[in-house]
């Protein structure tokens, strides 16, 4: 399943950079993609366990930048 979801308020090239490289190691994502200048993110995972992937994904993102608000 490929899907995506809308990074509000991402202030830097390197704070996306940085959330892209994050989310690719979490374990069931076969593919991710930020986009600074859209403010969007492409996540792919498996079916079965995207619910699982985009929370855990969430809480990486909320890591590295606390100020960007995630809308899936």
């Amino acid at each position: 399943m490929k899907k995506i979801i809308k990074l509000q308020d991402l202030d830097c090239a390197n704070c996306a950079a940085k959330i892209e490289n994050a989310v690719k190691k979490l374990e069931g994502v076969t593919g991710v993609k930020v986009n600074f200048l859209s403010q969007k993110m492409e996540l792919e995972a498996s079916d079965d366990r995207y619910d699982s992937v985009l929370s855990e994904a969430i809480k990486v993102i909320k890591k590295i930048e606390p100020d960007v608000t995630v809308k899936a």
